[in-house]
């Protein structure tokens, strides 16, 4: 029987960790590491590895993930497994959502517990990310569910997938739809298909993204009585300061401190500004609340609305809008998509 070629691409993070002399965990092992750690992986897939990077994901960058999602896109393989560390995954996940179209599994990973802890958790999620790609239901469903995240034996879509705990062991989850399928024993049982209408939609007007230039954006987060004083200087300063957009991590269904709500709307006018709900996701109101503050005003005012994305993953699409050289319409139209 022959067996499918899955191509695993390490990027460091936790699941590639060891101890130094002190016994802090530094990045160190690659690809052939990883694999060597699960023997079973050579009875399920003809296997070939490849070290990408060594770096935790808290320091990878959008220009190496653009890097990725070309490799990706040029490989000649059954499946693909990008292993990571966990602090980015649910941006990393969704910009490669973004830039991969492909009709093979493609999946990202990660590990919680570093290997010099007991019970590490990175062999058996990396064994799990195998088996789901060889499984005939991702393979038979690859465009349909896109890129996938596996953590814990459960398979999350890349547009919904959080991390929910900064150190617990099931620290990954979709809190909007849950997981899409579960591994029980050596099966993959289906739970549901992702709505991919949004993405779709956004990746029709990406094409050019990978060959643009870093469009950076800010990302703030809105609290109780903020004062404004971040955004009087990027209204003030915005050329000095270098961002290209911003996201508002917004109060409620889509709200700001009123004494801040003109500052808001001078931001909107002069950059793209994003709205998106800092409870964790979505979807926004349009039209409940009325005053200078709401939702109503916000939209009125021209600002962009996040819809059921997060402000982490409206910061990745807001980024990738702006490298692909989109106008202010045409990223409102992509948001638009996602609710």
């Amino acid at each position: 029987m022959t067996l499918p070629r899955v191509q695993i691409l390490a990027l460091g993070g936790t699941i590639a960790t060891a101890p130094d002399a002190s016994g802090a965990m530094q990045m160190g092992l690659g690809a052939d590491d990883l694999v060597a750690a699960v023997p079973l992986l050579a009875t399920l897939a003809d296997i070939r590895a490849e070290t990408v990077s060594r770096v935790g994901s808290h320091s990878l960058s959008f220009d190496q993930i653009h890097a990725l999602a070309a490799k990706i896109m040029g490989l000649d393989v059954d499946g693909v497994v990008v292993t990571q560390g966990t602090d980015t995954l649910e941006e990393t996940s969704f910009l490669l959502d973004l830039l991969v179209e492909r009709d093979i599994p493609v999946i990202v990973t990660a590990a919680m517990r570093n290997p010099a802890l007991t019970s590490p958790d990175g062999p058996g999620n990396l064994l799990a990310a195998v088996r789901v790609a060889c499984d005939p239901w991702m393979k038979a469903h690859a465009k349909a569910l896109g890129v996938v995240a596996v953590m814990l034996d459960e398979v999350y879509a890349a547009a919904d997938v959080q991390k929910v705990h900064p150190t617990r062991f099931n620290a990954f989850a979709s809190p909007q739809t849950g997981p899409l399928a579960a591994l029980v024993e050596d099966r993959l049982v289906p739970l549901s298909l992702p709505v991919r209408a949004p993405v779709e939609a956004a990746r029709k007007r990406l094409g050019k993204a990978s060959e643009g230039r870093e469009q950076p954006v800010a990302l703030l987060w809105l609290g109780l009585d903020e004062p404004g004083y971040i955004l009087e200087a990027m209204i003030d300063h915005r050329d000095q300061l270098g961002y290209r957009g911003v996201v508002l991590g917004a109060m409620g269904g889509g709200h700001v401190p009123e004494r801040v709500a003109s500052l808001v709307g001078q931001l909107g006018e002069i950059i793209p500004t994003v709205v998106a709900p800092r409870a964790g996701g979505g979807p926004l109101l349009r039209q409940t609340y009325g005053g200078p503050s709401s939702e109503i005003a916000l939209r009125k005012a021209g600002l962009l609305w996040g819809g059921r994305l997060n402000p982490l993953k409206a910061r990745v699409l807001l980024e990738t809008c702006l490298r692909a050289g989109l106008d202010r319409a045409a990223i409102a139209e992509v948001f638009e998509t996602f609710g």
